[in-house]
């Protein structure tokens, strides 16, 4: 048996990182490992490589949970504020882009380097390709069989993100940790992830791929207004992959094509004031061409607006206004961006990450039932659930 640690935290992804670096500047001996041969991938990947490391609108609000006001605390303990002014710190030039998302203007790698530097300045030993087998409690330590030995720790922190992007090393094994020690877990499934459909609609979208609206998307009592993608597979964009998030299977979504005008008021309207105008131009006012042409063709409704009747334009205006359809299902958890349930917050102190039936034992990041919204908020999260387990281990 090796010499045993304050703190063994698994899995260097955001939380992880943070967790380390928080607990080593308090003095902990703290050992971080990960089963992978490159550091933080999620990261590195994320904002098309620019990170968009956090939003300057986090708030409870913006995540998912059973238990909504969980967050609140963590949250509050360690703000975007206060990870902002760790990227200013480290001279990380980075800009806003809309809906309060900062991104850095260089590279995703400028966040890795800064937090390796900083778990290196709190004394943290980081050991990638590091697998662990199994964990066992024993009074007051946890053992941990590893490929480099057998470990001891008085805390041990469970940071191993969720299924998401299962090509950069996603696994189970923080959910069969919470298991082994008898915490409850909700069910997972792909967040922030995009929509597939099949038979007529499929090949809608196959023909409009590569064209991108913005749109009004809503599930049930939740909307999201920002861009929508048609895809080979389906429909993408911010506004799909935040209402995926909402969106259980046999769920109807209600597509807005062009939230900012009423359709059938302009179709009625320049019935009368250009009665000979074709409709379908008439639809590419508002719409992009092909996009017109589609809808058009999708309710057979074509001709000169002179020559339809008020019935006619009303069913062409819930298409373009109130568009109903019914996904087969998502991309999964390939394309998926976060994942959706796991470890119960019931489970957890609110206050320090700690396990409440077992002592020592800590959740962090997306391995818990804490899921954000598109733009910035699940990393907050990692860095909120990362500060404050670091602050108690």
């Amino acid at each position: 048996m090796n010499k045993p640690y304050d703190v063994i935290i698994i899995g260097a992804g955001a939380a992880g990182l943070m967790c380390a670096i928080e607990a080593g500047k308090r003095g902990r001996r703290v050992w971080l490992v990960d089963h992978s041969t490159k550091t933080a991938e999620k990261i590195r990947i994320s904002g098309g490589g620019r990170c968009n490391f956090t939003n300057i609108h986090s708030r409870a609000e913006t995540f998912l949970s059973e238990n909504e006001h969980f967050c609140k605390s963590a949250l509050k303990q360690y703000t975007q504020h206060d990870f902002i002014a760790l990227v200013q710190k480290h001279g990380i030039a980075h800009h806003e882009k809309k809906l309060g998302q900062l991104f850095c203007d260089e590279s995703a790698q400028q966040i890795i380097d800064m937090l390796l530097q900083e778990s290196e300045d709190a004394g943290v030993k980081y050991t990638p390709e590091t697998t662990v087998y199994s964990v066992e409690k024993s009074e007051d330590q946890y053992k941990l069989t590893t490929s480099r030995g057998e470990f001891e720790c008085a805390s041990l922190v469970i940071a191993t993100g969720g299924l998401s992007i299962p090509k950069i090393g996603a696994t189970r094994f923080g959910y069969d940790i919470a298991k082994q020690f008898d915490l409850n877990v909700f069910d997972t499934r792909p967040g922030l992830v995009p929509f597939t459909f099949q038979t007529s609609l499929l090949e809608r979208c196959k023909a409009l791929s590569g064209l991108s609206v913005e749109a009004s998307v809503s599930c049930g009592k939740t909307t999201f207004a920002e861009g929508l993608l048609f895809t080979h597979r389906g429909l993408s964009g911010p506004s799909i992959l935040q209402i995926s998030s909402y969106w259980h299977e046999g769920d109807e979504i209600v597509v807005n094509l062009a939230p900012d005008t009423n359709a059938l008021a302009l179709f009625k309207e320049r019935k009368k004031s250009q009665p000979k105008q074709d409709v379908q131009t008439t639809l590419s006012h508002i719409v992009p061409k092909r996009l017109a042409v589609s809808i058009c063709e999708a309710e057979g409704i074509n001709g000169r607006l002179a020559d339809l009747p008020d019935k006619k334009l009303e069913v062409l205006a819930r298409a373009v206004n109130e568009w109903r359809v019914k996904p087969s299902g998502t991309e999964g958890y390939r394309t998926a961006e976060v994942t959706l349930g796991g470890v119960d917050t019931n489970e957890l102190s609110s206050k320090t990450m700690e396990a409440k039936n077992q002592p020592g034992l800590y959740f962090i990041g997306e391995v818990v039932d804490v899921t954000g919204h598109l733009g910035g908020f699940n990393f907050q999260w990692a860095w909120s659930s990362g500060y404050v387990a670091g602050q108690n281990v």
